[in-house]
């Protein structure tokens, strides 16, 4: 599989190692009175969607970035591939 890095092009996917569900970037409040049930969701209740999925991705041969994948698991195509500090900071924003 292709990842076509934002900054450096196509790379082979054996450069990157594939961290889970991008959703885990949004870590819920430790100090909200509700921590101990949001970090247990955060933790093992998780969708297993056909289809469409974000990823986390580390570029750990490479320049050591984290990139939002966003794949069709059934197929395995990619449809974009983004800079997980990007991502992060869109979601900044529009809080």
């Amino acid at each position: 599989m292709i990842i076509n890095h934002p900054l450096l092009g196509p790379r082979d996917s054996q450069e990157f190692t594939y961290l889970g569900d991008a959703g885990l970037i949004e870590r819920p409040d430790w100090q909200a009175e509700d921590a101990a049930d949001a970090f247990y969701e955060y933790l093992y209740l998780r969708d297993n969607p056909a289809g469409l999925h974000k990823e986390l991705w580390y570029h750990e041969q490479g320049d050591r970035s984290w990139l939002v994948v966003t794949r069709n698991i059934s197929s395995h195509e990619i449809i974009s591939v983004e800079l997980a500090r990007d991502v992060a900071r869109q979601k900044g924003r529009s809080k």
